[in-house]
């Protein structure tokens, strides 16, 4: 019997926009996902969230397939990205996710490994991280969501045109993680294994931390341009991808 495994997934960004996404990401959950231990999502699995009310057709798609997936006993975890911040009970309860803290340790096969997003680890982007800062408050969030539903759209909207503008005046050293903020949040959650989204670089790095240990962090892919997933078994951790509907190639690395 083959070893049963743990994905991790990461920034597929769903959205009306981009139905090949959503085709792939709802193969995944029917396909691979059903014979895996457990589902992590670690952020960013929709473009943008203006809240649990949103009447978009996508979001109730979604929360079905994934609750779907929760029925045959497979758990799905969800760690909260930078573009859907706002996901709060109502919809987690809706499609059966569990909502994880921003920084969560979990115990892969006995390697404990932190999970997170990643955009706390870009400190050298200051204007983003003082917007984190501001949106991270339970108070801003409530007065966000309850502002009108065509306010929020309008937000969202808007969002996404300063995110793509800003992604193309700042540097990718800026965009990317801190290189000593990697080993200090791993010491500090006393880990040697760390996973996370946000860069869409997806990659293996091996690093060291202060007490002289190796440590590795898994950098998961997004799924803009192909569908891509972390592998976690006894058997050792593995990166995947596979093309989009759309395409015809597919290699794991």
């Amino acid at each position: 019997m083959a070893d049963r495994s743990t994905l991790l997934i990461a920034d597929l960004h769903l959205s009306p926009d981009r139905p090949d996404i959503t085709q792939a990401f709802l193969h995944f959950l029917a396909d691979r996902a059903r014979k895996a231990d457990a589902l992590y999502i670690l952020g960013d699995l929709f473009e943008v969230w203006i809240g649990d009310d949103n009447p978009e057709p996508l979001l109730a798609e979604v929360a079905a397939a994934i609750h779907t997936l929760t029925s045959y006993g497979i758990p799905v975890y969800f760690c909260h990205g930078n573009r859907d911040f706002l996901l709060k009970q109502h919809y987690a309860h809706q499609s059966g996710m569990q909502l994880l803290a921003p920084h969560t340790v979990v115990d892969f096969y006995g390697t404990p490994t932190l999970l997170m997003h990643g955009d706390s680890l870009c400190t050298l982007d200051l204007g983003y991280q003082k917007f984190r800062r501001w949106w991270d408050q339970p108070w801003w969030q409530w007065l966000i969501l309850h502002t009108p539903l065509w306010y929020r759209q309008h937000l969202g909207r808007k969002a996404r045109r300063v995110s793509t503008s800003d992604k193309m005046a700042k540097s990718s050293m800026i965009m990317d993680v801190t290189p000593t903020e990697v080993p200090r949040v791993m010491a500090q959650h006393q880990v040697q294994h760390l996973v996370h989204g946000h860069t869409h670089r997806p990659a293996v790095h091996q690093l060291q931390l202060q007490d002289g240990r190796e440590a590795w962090r898994y950098v998961l892919g997004d799924w803009y341009n192909q569908s891509a997933y972390l592998e976690v078994s006894h058997a050792g951790w593995h990166l995947h991808f596979a093309a989009l509907p759309s395409k015809s190639t597919d290699q794991t690395a």
